[in-house]
This record gives structure tokens, C-alpha cells and sequence, in this order.
């Protein structure tokens, strides 16, 4: 057994015989401090995350002292205390979002984690950058004691600053960073199907293939994906493409801008599937298609067969196809002409329906209002309906000849004089 070891066996001998540091101290030793991430150290770019890193030190106490009339010192010298950690940029395309910790004492042969936040930049290029790690901490320097006499000493320990930095690896992976360079929507309004046009642009650094460019809806907003999905191929760096997309809106959606998300899923070199970072876009929404009856309430009478002439317009924002017109008859009203073709309005234009309808004889003289609806196709050819409208009819007494010919009694005398003169007609040809 070499010399060293002999020493250090006896100094453990020691240790064990001479009570807890009664007049034990180490002559040599200070702090080794190193560090490491925790976990992997690969990143995508544009990712925000937590990164913890394990702060440890390695310091040992080679050589001890043990002597009676000594005090034992408070701390060893490979103690690191106080020790402050703050986590810097460097040459990497980051945002740190934490600042410098507190971890406290760390004693030899042990170690602390510390975590902070950090964003890569969305167009942080692949490869490997270096994250400097600033350990600030104390350490014992010297010990100065006066002799003990009748138990009693005064042991001074000075502490020195120390600051020092480590390197931290992290490599930012190959990945497709997306980004949109257009947006332009076709027919998309109000409670309609539209089409909506994205330019898609690869500004990573990933040769990606069998790449799909997905939409994907906002929670609280009123915009729905009907074909969210085109398939791009290879979406090489630096490449381009236009995705054609069809996108609904909810009839209780305003006429502004709304938000979307636009990702891309695709294979990577390797032929790892992963997903490229979420776009949020803004898609303009316009006007709703709307219509109202801009004609005059129609008068009718009890007992009459009417046709009723009622006029609608496009109050709204898009043209609708094929609209058709279609009243509900209600009592005292009966139709079997309760629909009518309007044809293609567009904002501002109108069309005149022609209802017939019978009203009972017993009606009572009064306004009515009749439900009427607008049933139409978009420029996506979906069938819509408009909101329900009120179209005013009043039922009033009949005046003047109208009254005459409306009276059941002229109208019975005026059988039974047709009647009587088809008779004297008759007879008279016969006669001859």
C-alpha cells in the first residue's frame, strides 16, 4: 500500500475515534463545478419550452487535519455557497425568459436543478449552437485561528467570490418552418361556404416529403374547415405553394376578420413524421346575404280569391342564386300557390312574387302578418335560408261594386237571373 493511502486510512481511523468535528480541519479542497442539460438537447425552431439544467459539484476535501486544539471549521472548502445561476444567449438563436436563480449551498459530490424558459427564434437555421451558463457562488479561502487556552479560541474564515461560466450544447433540429406569405378568400361571407387561397412558403432547413397544409379551426371562432386539407407533395427549403381550401361560416359570425391556425404535416428525411409550427392567420369575412320585402301591405277581403303581389331585395352582400320565394298561410288564409321563383338577386337588386290565395268569408277585419322566407344557393351551390320575414296583409270590408259582387244575396239573385233568361232562351228556340 503506497504512502497516500496509508495516510488517508489513518485519517479516516482518526475521524472515527475523535468526536464530530472536535478539531478537524481540511487542509486542501475547493468547489469543481460543472453542468448539463437535463434530457435531450435537440429543439425545433420557433418552440418555447422549459430546459432544466443540472448545476453539480464535484469538489472533494483530499487532506484533513485532526487536532485537538483546533476548532473545526464551519464549512468545508469545497462548499459552494450561495450559489447563483443565470442562463445566457450566447451565439444561439434564443430568447431566455428567466432570470438569474438563487439555488443556495451546494456541498461536494452533490447537485441542484435550475430551470428556465426558452424561446428559439422560428427561423433559427439547424445545428448545434453554445448556451453560456454564469455559476456565481463563495468558497472558503482561509482559516485563521488564535491558539485555544482553557477551551476557548476564535477561528476566522474568510470567503472569496467566484464566477464562472460553462458551456451549454443544444442543437436546433432540421424542421419545415412555415410561413405564409397570402391570403385571399372568394365568396366567404356571412353564414355562406367560401373558398379560402394560402401561399405557403418552407423557410426551414427540412426536405420534407408527403407534406400536408391542414386548417385548423379556432376554438371560440365562428370559421369551419368543409376541405381543410391539401396534399402539398415535397416541400422543399425555399419552396412555394398555393393551397385552395373551402372554409364555412356561422350565420351568427360578423362581417371582420377572424383568426385560423395552418399547419403542415409531412415526413421528414429520415422518414420521421412531424409537424411543422402553427401559422395564425387572418381570413376577412364579409356581409351576410339578407333579404327584406320592401312592398306595401296588400289589401284584400273576406271571401275573395286574391293574388297577392309582394316584393323582395337583397339587402345584402353577395348575389343569391336561384332564390325562391315562399310564403306561410295561415288562418283565415289558404293557398296552393304558396311559392314563387325570384331568380339571381344581386346586393340591391329585386323581384316581384305573385301569391294566390282564398280568404275565409268569416275573416275578421284586421292586419295580418304572414311568415315568408328566402330560399337560395350560395356561389358554392349550398342551399340557404334566409331569416324569416313578416309580409303584411289586411283583410278589410269590401266597398262599392266589390261590395255588391262580394254579397252572397246579389250574387244568389244573379244565378237565378242567368238562370231564368238560359230558361226563357230556351223556350223561345223551341217554340220556333
Amino acid at each position: 500500500m503506497d504512502i497516500r493511502k496509508c495516510i488517508l486510512l489513518s485519517l479516516l481511523i482518526v475521524a472515527l475515534v475523535v468526536p464530530a468535528l472536535a478539531g478537524v480541519q481540511y487542509l486542501y479542497g475547493k468547489p469543481e463545478m460543472s453542468a448539463a442539460i437535463s434530457g435531450t438537447n435537440e429543439f425545433s425552431p420557433g418552440v418555447e419550452t422549459p430546459v432544466t439544467v443540472i448545476v453539480s459539484n464535484s469538489g472533494t476535501n483530499p487532506i484533513m487535519e485532526v487536532n485537538p486544539n483546533k476548532i473545526a471549521s464551519q464549512d468545508p472548502p469545497n462548499l459552494a455557497k450561495q450559489v447563483k445561476v443565470g442562463l445566457e444567449v450566447g451565439d444561439a438563436p434564443v430568447e431566455i425568459k428567466s432570470d438569474p436563480q438563487m439555488i443556495g449551498d451546494i456541498p461536494g459530490g452533490m447537485s441542484k436543478p435550475v430551470t428556465f424558459v426558452v424561446k428559439f427564434d422560428k427561423d433559427a437555421k439547424a445545428g448545434t449552437y453554445e448556451l453560456p451558463l454564469e455559476l456565481t457562488y463563495q468558497y472558503v479561502f482561509t482559516n485563521d485561528q488564535e491558539d485555544v487556552k482553557n477551551g476557548v479560541g476564535i477561528l476566522m474564515t474568510s470567503y472569496r467570490d467566484k464566477t464562472e461560466k460553462i458551456s451549454l450544447p443544444v442543437t436546433v433540429t432540421s424542421d419545415v418552418n412555415l410561413q405564409v406569405n397570402g391570403v385571399e378568400t372568394e365568396h366567404l361571407n356571412v353564414g355562406t361556404e367560401g373558398y379560402l387561397k394560402l401561399v405557403l412558403e418552407n423557410t426551414g432547413d427540412e426536405h420534407a416529403t408527403n407534406a400536408v397544409a391542414k386548417l385548423v379551426p379556432d376554438v371560440n371562432g365562428p370559421l369551419v374547415p368543409t376541405d381543410g386539407s391539401v396534399y402539398i407533395g415535397e416541400f422543399n427549403p425555399g419552396d412555394v405553394t398555393t393551397c385552395l381550401f373551402k372554409v364555412s361560416t356561422s350565420k351568427d359570425a360578423e362581417p371582420q376578420t377572424y383568426p385560423l391556425n395552418v399547419v403542415v404535416e409531412y415526413e421528414k428525411a429520415n422518414g420521421e413524421k412531424a409537424t411543422s409550427d402553427t401559422e395564425v392567420i387572418g381570413v376577412p369575412v364579409g356581409g351576410k346575404i339578407d333579404f327584406a320585402i320592401v312592398s306595401t301591405a296588400s289589401t284584400v277581403h273576406p271571401g275573395q280569391k286574391a293574388t297577392i303581389d309582394v316584393t323582395y331585395k337583397n339587402t345584402g352582400f353577395a348575389t343569391a342564386y336561384n332564390a325562391q320565394a315562399r310564403i306561410s298561410a295561415v288562418d283565415p288564409f289558404t293557398s296552393n300557390d304558396d311559392t314563387a321563383f325570384l331568380g339571381d338577386l344581386a346586393p340591391g337588386e329585386s323581384a316581384v312574387a305573385h301569391y294566390k290565395v282564398t280568404i275565409d268569408k268569416e275573416a275578421t277585419l284586421k292586419n295580418y302578418g304572414l311568415d315568408s322566407e328566402v330560399r337560395y344557393r350560395d356561389a358554392l351551390d349550398n342551399s340557404q335560408i334566409s331569416d324569416t320575414m313578416k309580409m303584411t296583409v289586411s283583410v278589410v270590408k269590401a266597398e262599392g261594386m266589390g261590395a255588391v259582387l262580394s254579397n252572397p244575396i246579389v250574387i244568389a239573385a244573379g244565378i237565378a237571373v242567368l238562370i231564368g233568361a238560359g230558361y226563357y232562351i230556351v223556350r223561345a228556340r223551341k217554340s220556333k
